[in-house]
């Protein structure tokens, strides 16, 4: 899931893991976002609950990862200051490739 700059500038999703090193349930979760990536595009990010600087989402999180929030990006929103807020859409723990697109639709569409 690797792109330029530019490409992600353009693209209308970001899609944010919420994750931490020893997470085995992220496996598949990543396996799956990336072969969503090979069909459509979207920019990519992953927190780390468990580094300090990321105590917010710690204590949303911790017990819950892997989660992944769905936001429209700043191409789209004028207040969007390159971070995922609470109010994204979700989906958490185990989750398909459909279930990943189907969300993706739905967040366009709003």
């Amino acid at each position: 899931m690797r792109a330029t700059a530019r490409l992600l500038s353009q693209l209308p999703l970001r899609l944010t893991l919420f994750t931490h090193d020893h997470c085995s349930l992220c496996v598949p979760v990543k396996e799956a976002m990336s072969r969503v990536w090979d069909r459509r595009h979207f920019e990519y990010r992953e927190v780390d609950v468990l580094d300090p600087k990321n105590s917010k989402w710690k204590t949303l999180y911790e017990f819950d990862i892997p989660v992944v929030h769905v936001d429209r990006t700043a191409a789209l929103t004028s207040t969007d200051d390159g971070e995922t807020t609470a109010a994204a859409r979700k989906l958490k723990h185990r989750l398909t490739e459909a279930e990943l697109e189907k969300v993706m639709d739905e967040v366009e569409k709003s």
